[in-house]
């Protein structure tokens, strides 16, 4: 089947990504020279794909660039800091069909975009050992049957989706139904898709490793671009190290420190063998031990 369009979601926080997402969007990072948003629409277009549409919602107008740049649609997500990536589907309900989605944080080493997709799947590396991903298995169709979270030796969500005209249509329709109810809010579509897997039909779609990377912390990012380890782009970061008298490759084990009142509450770091606490609306920096 032709792919209609791309759906690319960057409407969350990113709060793990702590503090570089406080400053910019997460997408919008630059990695090994490019701007994640930016590779993967290059990607797209490359395979044929014009249109684009980017669902927004945190930092939302940093993304406004990208419709001149590249001709992309934008679709706002009011609903992000309400609801998890359900909403985001639901956003953008009248353009899914026969649609890759995305998620803009995505690096792919090479380009995984095709103009034309047999059936719908999702994209999946393969752990030898122990991971906590969401693991899969398939039927004798090559069907998705059943997914945990948490395996060995297994087949594990990472990556893009492509969803046919017909899976959108069950899943939307699945979704509507459970739209209003107080404990979809905080599901993953992924969760909703792993309540009908005998209704919405899926396949794995098997990469190489080394293919499709993803970077939940800055700690991440630093292992994979060498050049974060002593320049992180963060102006908090930047500050942090001057106050403390030391360079920025010094700061590291970021963790984030949840906040129930702001999209940014802070986070957590080591260095030189102590620990602190960064607040991010008050600026205030604490040595914890």
């Amino acid at each position: 089947m032709l792919v209609k369009n791309a759906i690319i979601m960057s409407a969350g926080t990113s709060s793990r990504f702590a503090p570089l997402s406080y400053e910019k969007h997460k997408a919008l990072i630059e990695v090994k020279g490019e701007i994640l948003i930016e590779r993967q629409i290059k990607q797209i277009k490359q395979a044929g794909i014009k249109d684009i549409y980017i669902i927004t919602g945190y930092k939302a107008e940093q993304f406004e660039y990208l419709k001149e740049k590249y001709g992309v649609n934008l679709i706002h997500n009011s609903e992000y800091l309400t609801r998890n990536n359900n909403g985001s589907i639901w956003a953008v309900r009248e353009v899914l069909g026969d649609s890759y989605i995305c998620s803009s944080d995505n690096y792919f080493a090479q380009n995984p975009f095709e103009k034309e997709v047999d059936d719908s799947y999702y994209a999946a590396e393969y752990a030898q050992g122990h991971t906590e991903e969401w693991c899969m298995t398939e039927d004798q169709d090559g069907y998705i049957n059943s997914v945990v979270i948490g395996g060995e030796k297994a087949w594990y969500m990472l990556g893009h989706t492509f969803w046919s005209q017909n899976f959108s249509q069950k899943f939307l329709t699945i979704l509507e139904a459970e739209y209003n109810k107080e404990e979809t809010k905080g599901k993953l579509w992924e969760k909703i898709f792993m309540a009908h897997l005998d209704t919405l039909k899926m396949k794995i779609r098997k990469y190489e490793p080394d293919v499709i990377f993803e970077f939940d912390t800055l700690d991440e990012l630093r292992i994979f671009d060498n050049s974060y380890i002593t320049d992180t782009r963060s102006e908090i970061i930047k500050e942090i190290a001057k106050q403390l008298n030391v360079n920025e490759k010094d700061i590291i084990n970021i963790k984030r420190v949840e906040s129930s009142t702001t999209e940014a509450g802070g986070f957590m770091f080591d260095c030189m063998g102590k620990h602190y606490t960064y607040k991010y609306e008050t600026k205030e920096l604490t040595k914890t031990n």
